[in-house]
């Protein structure tokens, strides 16, 4: 990294579920309109813009960026699964650090449909073809929807490998719910109990209901990054950097560990975190706030391992001691995450950029993490890749 990378402004729509929303190039228009006006700019400013979506048609990203502007500059159109918001933040970030440009805007969102997710082109050969495989090879269960054998299967590793049982993800489902009750963002904003989270309809018996999943929803995010010389020059808060970041893809031990935890990315996972936090100089105890991806609860709690929050094996006792939560070690998820606020694939990177420079620049209003100068966000994509971002306060 050559330069420091500001965040200079950011936007987020309220999600909604499908066919609740407007349509995508509408969110996404509305989200960048905000980041603009939360950096004072205009859209003439911005040098270059990344575009991020997984269920659309080739363009979606000129369609959503020329209702704000049509000023010739590069768009980039960017998929990789659930990761695909935090994909495009990762190159902004890379053009501004590397200057390329001074002022460049990442922007992600979907419309999805109802249901589980699934395959759109199916006369082709899938890129979850070796995934599928292995799950179908470790789990089975093949009448249960895709993904949620995979993060369900990765509980059940857990789970035989340390004692964790249902209530251990219950709690973290719980969590989120008290979490998005300050969050008048969130969709799903209602506090539910461990009873309530247990009685819930069983998705698979011993090992999640469906309040341990999260839905899918509709919505948009923006983020503009530029160089702490644009900042200056353009009167912008520069409270905010990207410190460090890293991306990160499958390696062999995905598979050939035959372990669905590895599966569904802990390597990855524990691999971006060790390098950001070797660029930022700094542990993962250094950490305030973190936003990482739950999209079950049961990736929720094995992702506190692969970050380093807590030891391996040592998730059962950092959700019992409260060090996920106000007043322990680590706010996790304090928007109340993916699970009270859905996930809207290309937009959910960029939800949680939203968040964290809200919590840092010390406006996030009832769930604010006090103090918070330090913030760590985990955005995970089957297939595969894994973004890790680690933002600080000036």
């Amino acid at each position: 990294m050559n330069t420091k990378t500001v965040v200079a402004g950011i936007g987020m729509t309220k999600f909604a579920k499908p066919g609740a929303s407007d349509s995508y190039d509408v969110m996404a228009a509305a989200a960048i309109r905000q980041a603009l006006d939360d950096a004072g700019l205009d859209y003439s400013d911005v040098q270059q813009a990344y575009a991020g979506y997984v269920y659309g048609d080739s363009t979606c990203g000129q369609k959503a960026l020329y209702h704000v502007g049509m000023t010739g500059i590069p768009v980039v159109n960017v998929n990789n699964n659930c990761s695909t918001g935090s994909t495009a933040l990762f190159l902004a970030r890379q053009a501004i650090e590397h200057g390329i440009a001074d002022c460049v805007l990442a922007v992600g969102f979907e419309q999805m449909k109802p249901g589980a997710l699934g395959n759109v082109y199916t006369d082709r050969p899938s890129p979850f073809y070796d995934f599928d495989a292995a799950c179908d090879t470790l789990v089975g269960n093949g009448d249960i929807p895709l993904a949620l054998r995979y993060f369900g299967g990765a509980g059940k590793s857990h789970m035989e490998k340390h004692g964790t049982t249902m209530q251990d993800f219950a709690r973290i489902r719980v969590k989120a719910s008290r979490h998005a009750t300050r969050n008048p963002l969130a969709l799903f904003d209602r506090e539910v109990s461990v009873d309530e989270v247990m009685q819930a309809p069983v998705m698979w018996p011993g090992v999640m209901t469906r309040l341990m999943a999260c839905p899918p929803t509709c919505g948009g995010a923006a983020a503009i990054l530029c160089s702490p010389e644009f900042a200056a020059k353009h009167g912008i808060n520069t409270t905010v950097t990207i410190k460090a970041q890293a991306m990160t893809t499958d390696t062999a031990s995905t598979f050939d560990t035959n372990d669905m935890m590895q599966v569904v990315g802990y390597d990855m996972t524990a691999a971006a975190a060790s390098q950001v936090y070797e660029a930022a100089g700094i542990g993962a105890e250094d950490v305030d706030v973190v936003e990482l991806h739950d999209c079950f609860a049961h990736n929720e709690l094995i992702t506190y391992e692969g970050l380093g929050l807590c030891p391996e094996g040592g998730a059962k006792k950092f959700i019992a001691d409260g060090d996920n939560t106000y007043g322990g070690k680590f706010v996790t998820n304090p928007s109340g995450g993916l699970l009270s606020k859905g996930h809207p694939l290309g937009a959910t990177g960029l939800a949680q950029c939203y968040e964290l420079t809200h919590q840092l620049r010390g406006t996030a209003d009832k769930r604010q993490v006090e103090g918070a100068r330090t913030a760590l966000q985990h955005n995970l994509g089957l297939g595969g890749a894994c973004v890790v971002t680690l933002y600080q306060a000036a």
